[in-house]
């Protein structure tokens, strides 16, 4: 199988892409991607007959962004929206790999990216022998860089040989040549005119440059003047001195005091910085990489879902570490988040890819959902009363034509050609893009077919969709699943897990399970299934129970099925889940409720499917049997918030019982508590408590946090668990 490759193109950028101290700003006009194979490609081009003639050369493959403009200024936090699928991941790798031309080659970047434990840098053999603290430490390329230099440079003064520091620094400066040579081939491949000219001519330099360091390395011992060996020699001392002190600059023991600080505050125990990353669980991992990220002082920093893994605690501290930066830091962030109140608290602009285009809003998340929605309703209104006054102007134009041509009344026909002109011409947008008066010459430059621009009313994309189907009746009333004085605990002489834990759950009632990773949570839940006997106590459930779990592992789990069998469809497993029970209509039915209809369901495996549709699928597969208790174990982790949304939405109508473990505050409170957030838009479709208010009876509503054992209801929902971390977090960013 081919691995997929990025191709990006651009239009010339106005920085200087081989400026050693380039402009922190990123403009890009004219921005291109293309996520193409290989291999696919190759056996196309072979395939297809040569054409004759001038053609324009356009790479195969599937197009995600097209003649965009990404504009990212300086110390400005971004947060980039987009549905699944859209690009934004491979827009992140392109930003960071340098893949889009427009990025100068100095410009430092950091990114965190949604991997497979074995790509990323931690799954390095190197990498895995090595502390969790070192791992981090080790983070810094340039940093490590300058130091695998000062330690070649030391070792050739430690010889007796007097030559080994000039065949040091001779091989140094050779690899200089060869990275410069690169930077400049680019770089003329980018340019055309007068700046193509001086690209070309800065690219014969470095190759007269390459050319003579080869020679100089390439040269004899023997044949080497003393006065060049002298020269070369202090040459060596300079370049050594100037990287000592490069390194003192970057402050060694202030970087491993941040790294602990980062650590502690994303979870970690003291003790546990110094256990082997190969001995981390999956999570954990991620934690680290992300502590890698962040310990850094890059130009760019790019976090892609960094709240992945977190419990509450850790995304609280983030939220407020990201914030800190603002006024201590000049580092451009651009973090892609299914967590809404996430983006909400660290994001001061928007940017959003939407029909291969990019586009900015200043604000916050909930920001620019209310500004979008009074744009619909200002421009909808514009464009409606704009069609009435054009329907009015073309009936009199036909009065005036049919008057003037049958009293041969010159006025009352120029006045309808004039009228038909204004119609055809400057109908359109009356007002600036900052809403004052449209001036053609100031507001619509260039060429246009017609004086006015066009009212564009901004249409909602088409929305993600989910709706579960019902629970089973049951046949006698009674609650579904009962815990009394729960106690557990792996090892008699080892630490109390759970500690007189009380849970009743009827038909209809929504239970919200918090608390910080290693709490209990987990546990509890599989003793709620019956995975594991509890220590102490009593587990009832009704006799005609049916329980659909959805675990954390649950895409980790369908991963490992596709490989496994790599023809496996999402259809062709739920067919033989249902094992004959159910159609394929039916089962086609079920998916295009959860999201994946058509050929994503029977076509494509899924061992290519992405996170958010594995999510679907591991849905559709508890929840086909029409359970009454659904248990959501961390659901969100691979969705994007419009999904989130969607689910939410599902959730909410479900007949059925919910008990969701999540550290999504925005799922808990629109599903647990029933609430309407005023800054997330819901679907309409959405039943909370207003909608209730109607009912005779309503639903229990509870929401639990599991603390040193014990399982305590919250009053006030999860801003009060919320509330009681924040103190907990400044006391961690105070230190």
């Amino acid at each position: 199988m081919s691995t997929p490759a990025i191709l990006a193109t651009c239009k010339q950028t106005r920085f200087h892409l081989l400026d050693d101290n380039p402009s922190k700003e990123i403009d890009v006009d004219g921005l291109n991607i293309i996520v193409t194979s290989s291999a696919a490609d190759s056996t196309e081009d072979a395939s297809k007959p040569k054409t004759k003639g001038k053609s324009k050369a356009k790479a195969a493959g599937r197009e995600l962004i097209s003649d965009a403009h990404l504009r990212l200024k300086a110390g400005v936090h971004y947060g980039l929206l987009g549905r699944n699928g859209t690009g934004k991941s491979t827009l992140l790798r392109a930003m960071a790999e340098k893949l889009i031309p427009g990025i100068p080659h100095a410009t430092c970047m950091a990114i965190l990216q949604q991997t497979d434990d074995q790509d990323n840098d931690l799954g390095t053999a190197q990498s895995q022998d090595k502390t969790v603290l070192e791992s981090v430490l080790s983070s810094d390329e340039t940093r490590n860089e300058a130091v695998r230099m000062v330690e070649y440079l030391s070792k050739s003064f430690e010889t007796e040989d007097p030559m080994e520091p000039v065949r040091a620094i001779r091989k140094i400066r050779h690899q200089k040549a060869e990275k410069h040579l690169f930077l400049a081939h680019k770089n003329a491949s980018l340019k055309s005119g007068a700046r193509g000219l001086q690209a070309r001519k800065d690219l014969k330099a470095a190759e007269v440059k390459l050319e003579t360091a080869s020679e100089m390395l390439a040269q004899d011992v023997d044949a080497i003047e003393v006065e060049t060996v002298a020269s070369d020699t202090q040459d060596a001392i300079e370049t050594l001195q100037s990287l000592q002190s490069q390194l003192e600059d970057m402050k060694l023991a202030d970087m491993e005091q941040q790294a602990r600080r980062v650590l502690l505050g994303l979870g970690f125990k003291e003790d546990g910085l110094g256990k082997k990353v190969s001995t981390l669980s999956g999570g954990w991992r991620m934690r680290c990489m992300l502590a890698s990220v962040l310990v850094q002082d890059p130009d760019i920093m790019i976090l892609d879902e960094p709240t992945n893994f977190l419990d509450l605690l850790g995304v609280v501290w983030l939220e407020n570490y990201l914030k800190q930066l603002r006024d201590t830091s000049e580092t451009t962030i651009v973090l892609v988040s299914h967590d809404r109140d996430f983006i909400n608290a660290v994001c001061e602009e928007i940017v959003i890819l939407r029909d291969q285009k990019l586009t900015y809003f200043r604000g916050n998340l909930s920001a620019y959902e209310q500004d979008y929605e009074e744009q619909k309703l200002y421009l909808g209104r514009m464009k409606e009363a704009q069609e009435r006054q054009i329907a009015h102007m073309e009936s009199s134009i036909r009065e005036n034509m049919k008057i003037g041509k049958k009293t041969n009344d010159e006025n009352k026909l120029r006045q309808a050609k004039s009228r038909q002109k204004k119609v055809d011409d400057r109908m359109g947008l009356q007002v600036s893009a900052n809403g004052g008066r449209f001036k053609l010459n100031r507001d619509l430059v260039g060429w246009h077919l017609t004086s006015r621009a066009e009212i564009d009313v901004p249409v909602d994309e088409k929305g993600a969709t989910m709706s579960l189907p019902d629970a089973t009746e049951l046949r006698f009333p009674g609650p579904l699943v009962s815990l009394e004085g729960i106690v557990f605990q792996y090892k008699k002489a080892e630490r109390v897990i759970l500690d007189d834990v009380n849970l009743v759950v009827h038909m209809g009632d929504r239970v919200g399970i918090m608390g910080l990773n290693g709490s209990g949570k987990t546990t509890l839940v599989r003793i709620l299934t019956g995975q594991i006997p509890p220590s102490k106590g009593k587990v009832s459930t009704h006799s005609r129970l049916k329980v659909g779990y959805y675990s954390q592992h649950s895409v980790e789990d369908l991963q490992e099925l596709g490989r496994g069998q790599p023809s496996l469809t999402a259809l062709g497993l739920l067919m033989a889940e249902t094992d004959g029970s159910w159609n394929e209509g039916t089962v086609r039915g079920l998916l295009s409720s959860m999201g994946l209809a058509g050929r994503i369901a029977s076509d494509v495996p899924v061992c290519k499917l992405s996170g958010g549709q594995l999510v679907r699928l591991a849905l559709a597969r508890i929840v086909w049997s029409a359970p009454q208790l659904l248990i959501l174990d961390e659901i969100t982790t691979h969705l994007d918030f419009h999904t989130v949304t969607a689910l939410a939405t599902a959730l909410s109508s479900f007949n059925g019982a919910v008990l969701l473990i999540s550290h999504d505050r925005f799922l808990v409170r629109s599903v647990i508590e029933g609430k309407r957030d005023t800054e997330h838009k819901l679907d309409e479709d959405f039943e909370g408590l207003q909608e209730e208010e109607t009912e005779e009876t309503q639903r229990r509503r509870s929401v639990y946090v599991i603390k040193q054992g014990k399982m305590n209801e919250q009053k006030d929902g999860v801003e009060q668990f919320e509330q009681s971390l924040v103190k907990r977090v400044q006391k961690l960013l105070a230190v």
